[in-house]
């Protein structure tokens, strides 16, 4: 259950993150760089997700519900 509480929590970072890089590329014109930190933020937490997701499936803890593959 925790695993899929922090996935939706990285979901809602990674929302937040991109709404923030858009602010700063209409609002920021003070050239320092936070359009660019923003986009590594949003890297890394998705680099993060894709990690969970995988462990989450590799553990067992995430499983596939669909019929057709039972």
């Amino acid at each position: 259950m925790w695993l899929k509480l922090a996935i939706v929590m990285l979901l809602a970072l990674i929302v937040i993150s991109l709404f923030s890089g858009l602010f700063f590329l209409m609002k920021d014109s003070s050239g320092r760089g936070r359009l660019v930190t923003a986009l590594s933020v949003r890297i890394s937490l998705t680099i993060l997700l894709m990690g969970l997701i995988a462990w989450g499936f590799w553990s067992g803890n995430l499983v596939w519900n669909t019929p057709w593959l039972h």
